[in-house]
């Protein structure tokens, strides 16, 4: 199967970056910032992100997780009906874009890698197609990527398959040619409605259990791509 593989399609948040690490942060600035202070406000934040204040970390059913800029607009400004959405939006955005992202793993040279191997490479999120490039501009692997769309970008969500078609029509590949790579059970049911081969890793807030009903292979994180595939 791994030899069929011409072309690699990656998840972006809990698969290149720590989901936690990176969005955990984000989140308990943006609530302090949002809420001033004020108890009621943060706790109705909290409630509406399903982000738990205690611990500093997301709860699996988090709109972070598994929705699109839109879903999680919808949270947010629930909980911030005072604000216009329009403006509470480009905060969000501005200020996620800025999110100091934390890597997995050594990006560069595992990119490099697989360009080596002849390999494509594209990114597929949930999140705004310009906050996507700045976080990859940001630890310097942008140039890696000859695909990179956003919820926004004109192709739909995950888990529909259109971002991932667009990337294997863009390709030049049958989809069958192409591995998703991602943390989250979206990922994958875009994958295997895409007709794709799935991979799945552990970097963001889904189990082994979670994942492998849907995955032809999980690995711990996309350090270990490389020897699945069998490259030299």
């Amino acid at each position: 199967m791994t030899k069929l593989i011409k072309a690699l399609l990656f998840d972006k948040d809990g698969t290149l970056f720590d989901f936690h690490a990176t969005w955990g942060v984000w989140c308990a600035g943006f609530i302090a910032d949002m809420s001033d202070g004020d108890v009621a406000v943060a706790s109705a934040l909290a409630k509406a992100m399903d982000y738990d204040l205690e611990n500093s970390a997301f709860l699996p059913s988090s709109v972070m997780i598994t929705d699109s800029m839109d879903g999680i607009m919808d949270a947010v400004h629930s909980a911030l009906p005072h604000w216009d959405r329009g403006a509470l939006t480009e905060y969000v955005i501005d200020t996620g874009s800025k999110a100091p992202q934390s890597p997995v793993t050594a990006l560069s040279p595992l990119l490099s890698r697989f360009r080596e191997h002849g390999l494509k490479i594209g990114l597929a999120t949930n999140d705004n197609e310009a906050p996507a490039r700045a976080h990859l501009s940001s630890v310097s692997v942008l140039e890696y990527f000859d695909f990179v769309s956003g919820c926004d970008t004109g192709f739909g969500a995950k888990p529909e398959p259109g971002m991932l078609l667009g990337f294997s029509d863009a390709m030049g590949l049958h989809p069958s040619e192409v591995a998703m790579v991602g943390d989250s059970t979206h990922d994958l049911r875009a994958g295997r409605a895409a007709g794709m081969i799935n991979i799945g890793v552990l970097t963001g807030p889904a189990v082994v259990e979670d994942l492998a009903p849907l995955a032809d292979v999980v690995l711990r994180d996309i350090g270990e791509i490389p020897e699945w595939l069998g490259l030299d």
